[in-house]
């Protein structure tokens, strides 16, 4: 198989459905599986994986189903969502921003006037 570097950006909707199913396809190929036996296996028609493979649409949980059946789900890294966590610095400053000391806290004591 060739490697072919993809402009993914500059594809059309129907390109872009056209490759992968495409890459659904050379999945199950490689696996020597008939679409009725990755339909069966993933719970949809085969004709929503003949949809799919011939780049004509088909559901986003349609080719979950399908991919997850081909073991091809590793993609999904792609879309992690990395958590922000705050900087060390950052967690240090509120550190030392906390308080470290009690307080009286019946008040402050009434202003007493001299006695001249």
């Amino acid at each position: 198989m060739e490697n072919i570097n993809i402009n993914w950006s500059e594809l059309s909707d129907n390109a872009v459905l056209t490759q992968i199913g495409l890459f659904v396809q050379q999945s199950r190929l490689q696996q020597n599986k008939n679409q009725q036996q990755i339909a069966d296996a993933a719970g949809v028609n085969r004709s929503t994986l003949s949809q799919i493979e011939n780049g004509k649409g088909g559901t986003l949980i349609s080719l979950i189903q399908i991919l997850r059946v081909l073991g091809q789900l590793s993609f999904m890294k792609a879309f992690q969502v990395v958590e922000d966590r705050p900087s060390p610095m950052y967690l240090a400053t509120l550190e030392m921003k906390k308080r470290k000391r009690a307080r009286n806290t019946n008040g402050p004591k009434p202003y007493e006037l001299p006695d001249w």
